[in-house]
């Protein structure tokens, strides 16, 4: 067995805004494993700002793990919980390799291509104008759950843009999530929610920035309107730990992102505590290349949660690799009669 790895710079189709700045390009890491002349393949999908592993060491850190493919991915993954994007590459690559197609690596019907997952449009900042574009896009195309990003406007602005959308779809039309990307205050927190509340959106996401366990559990007790951590989950990377956050901020949702929390095993360690406290949830991608939202893609599915899922990232990119997920009427499916273009 040999193992080696290579840069990919994912270059986005146009400015691509959050609460932390405009990204032109993404960076990710593809992991490639060989045995017996097959092989599989990882992504270790990095975001700058956001990943707890964006820091010095990480390129040594996917030499150490070539130089010892041999102990494994249980015994890798252990190792590697500072890691948790290079976990989730790891697991992906053994996936990859066990399988007779290296790009199944959950066989279901979804990979069949005879069942889809309902997923939400995502919408990026921007203008008024040009979030409105985006939104009117989203609605042709079939979707009934939005998702928008907000902050980058003036707050009323923003709530001129949600109150517009909700003069024209109800919320049983069109269900609206919003991601604030800890954009607000603790002072002006709930005065914002309070304010949304009226448009009938289904959460927020990471209303205050990460790391303010006290005010974000306040916030989870007296908001009008419900409220899922995203950012907060990262960095957490013990099982007591993960338990410990959760039972002190009681959220209404998490978002789990493979990338950013340890893969699916990490994932499935914040779903079984969130589950035991009553907690809802839903997968996300994180602006990976086709081969790592491929990989969160069949695994969601697996999981049979009947919310919208955060997974049409696919087409950010000017050159992702050809794969034969599509985006069709507000689903993602997955096409068996299309080839993947990775070699």
């Amino acid at each position: 067995m040999k193992a080696t790895y290579s840069k990919h710079i994912l270059q986005f189709k146009r400015l691509s805004a959050t609460s932390r700045g405009v990204m032109t390009q993404k960076e990710t890491w593809l992991l490639k494993i060989e045995e017996n002349d097959k092989f599989g393949v990882g992504e270790c999908g990095i975001l700058r700002s956001l990943s707890f592993d964006d820091r010095p060491g990480y390129e040594a850190q996917l030499k150490w793990v070539v130089e010892n493919i041999h102990l494994g991915k249980e015994v890798l993954w252990e190792n590697l919980r500072d890691w948790p994007s290079i976990q989730f590459g790891v697991e992906q690559a053994f996936l990859s390799l066990a399988s007779s197609d290296p790009f199944v690596l959950f066989p279901s019907q979804f990979v069949e291509g005879k069942e889809a997952i309902s997923i939400n449009g995502l919408v990026w900042m921007g203008n008024e104008a040009f979030m409105k574009e985006q939104i009117d896009e989203k609605l042709s195309q079939g979707f009934t759950c939005v998702k928008l990003k907000i902050g980058a406007l003036d707050f009323e602005a923003e709530l001129n843009l949600l109150h517009d959308i909700r003069k024209q779809y109800t919320a049983a039309q069109i269900e609206l999530r919003v991601d604030a990307n800890g954009g607000f205050t603790v002072e002006d927190a709930l005065t914002k929610l309070q304010q949304l509340q009226v448009l009938s959106l289904h959460s927020i996401e990471q209303p205050i920035k990460a790391k303010q366990e006290k005010e974000m559990a306040a916030l989870c007790r007296e908001t009008p309107l419900p409220i899922a951590l995203d950012e907060e989950l990262i960095g957490i990377t013990t099982y007591e730990a993960k338990k410990a956050l959760l039972e002190r901020i009681r959220p209404q949702y998490i978002i789990l992102k493979p990338s950013l929390i340890g893969g699916f095993k990490g994932s499935m360690e914040w779903i079984e505590i969130a589950e035991h406290l009553q907690i809802k949830w839903w997968i996300t991608s994180a602006l990976e290349s086709n081969i790592g939202l491929n990989a969160i893609a069949q695994w969601t599915f697996t999981l049979q949660n009947p919310m919208p899922q955060g997974l049409g990232t696919g087409a950010l990119y000017t050159n992702n690799f050809e794969s034969p997920l599509e985006v069709k009427e507000g689903k993602l499916w997955y096409n068996p009669t299309l080839k993947w273009d990775f070699l």
